[in-house]
């Protein structure tokens, strides 16, 4: 949870309580140290939140305080809505959905003066989407939060079918084709998954090892070697 999150959810606690909270209440219900929780207050405060109270002795949080609102400059407005577009006409209608959802979010808390700007319409995002994969992304990217392995059947180019193990860890957008990489457990090494050769998907609830986001530094790492000497040989 971002600490903005976790400051939000203090607050709330704080309201739902007329007396002195403890700091060691607030801690258990946000699942953070009483550290965290003598930090977050003393964040609270310097924002102006009239919050009374002591170690050992509670917190409780006078009426009349609110966060500020999210404050953007025009060209950071710009770039969401243009990412949000993108995504909303480019990727899956899952991610869509949470496109618009993240847009209406952040246009609900903006100042009014700055609302207009997230339908400006100052971009165009192409509206021609690539063809349905065989495979819904949905449960890719669920495996990818959860580190699930994944079982697929996979077409190479000559329409052999293989059944594979994979331990999916990126999702790549290029163009009009979509990609899954992952560890192949039948390859034993990375491997990069056209979506729309994958025939069949299935989610296996066995995590794999280690850190998604350290395999796909590793991935990316061989990657990038692999075209480095695929350049150096072009050049001799």
């Amino acid at each position: 949870m971002s600490k903005s999150n976790r400051l939000f959810d203090l607050m709330q606690t704080l309201r739902r309580h007329n007396g002195p909270v403890p700091g060691t209440e607030l801690a258990r219900e946000a699942g953070v140290s009483l550290r965290t929780i003598y930090r977050d207050i003393a964040t609270l405060q310097a924002m102006g939140a009239d919050i009374e109270g002591e170690p050992g002795f509670g917190y409780i949080l006078k009426p009349g305080f609110l966060l500020p609102p999210l404050m953007f400059s025009q060209e950071e407005l710009q770039a969401l809505t243009l990412g949000a577009q993108w995504v909303g006409r480019q990727t899956d209608d899952g991610l869509a959905f949470a496109a618009q959802n993240a847009i209406a979010k952040i246009g609900s808390v903006l100042p009014s003066e700055l609302r207009h700007l997230l339908t400006d319409n100052v971009f165009h995002v192409g509206r021609n989407r690539p063809e349905t994969p065989a495979v819904d992304l949905r449960i890719v990217r669920q495996a990818m939060r959860e580190q699930f392995k994944l079982q697929i059947v996979y077409r190479d180019p000559k329409g052999n079918e293989t059944l594979r193990i994979i331990w999916p860890i990126m999702l790549g957008f290029i163009e009009s084709k979509r990609f899954v990489a992952g560890w192949c457990e039948f390859r034993e090494d990375f491997r990069t998954f056209r979506a729309d050769r994958i025939e069949r998907v299935e989610l296996i609830e066995e995590r794999y090892p280690g850190r998604r986001r350290d395999l796909a530094k590793r991935w990316r790492t061989l990657a990038d070697e692999r075209r480095a000497k695929i350049g150096a040989t072009e050049s001799i």
